[in-house]
């Protein structure tokens, strides 16, 4: 039972990432799914959350980024626009309770880099 972020890297500002988790090992469409962040010398950051149909976002990312989910493949998404410097940080993905419940998280991948500078 695994999940394995992937996709970070160094974007400018006002640049683009998209990154994946590739989920193994549990029914992947039997679960809400999350991004979560963790910016340097700062505490977890809930980013997004993707349920059987709904989507949901923390206001600091509404409008820039995009969460979605291909269960066919065992994937999800979080697609990252207009990146700010603020938005370094290692992004987990993570596992929710139920279909319907994004919290709490039941499992956490390793978490993938995402630094925006210059």
């Amino acid at each position: 039972v695994q999940l394995v972020e992937s996709g970070g890297g160094l974007a400018q500002p006002g640049g683009s990432l998209k990154l994946s988790c590739a989920a193994s090992g549990f029914t992947f469409s039997n679960y809400a799914m999350n991004w979560v962040r963790q910016a340097p010398g700062k505490g977890l950051e809930w980013v997004s959350g993707i349920d059987g149909r709904n989507t949901r976002y923390a206001d600091s990312v509404k409008g820039r980024f995009t969460i979605s989910r291909d269960n066919a493949k065992n994937t999800l998404y979080l697609e990252m626009n207009l990146l700010k410097p603020e938005d370094t940080a290692l992004y987990f993905c993570g596992k929710g309770h139920s279909i319907t419940s994004f919290r709490p998280i039941a499992l956490w991948g390793h978490g993938t880099l995402v630094t925006v500078s210059t």
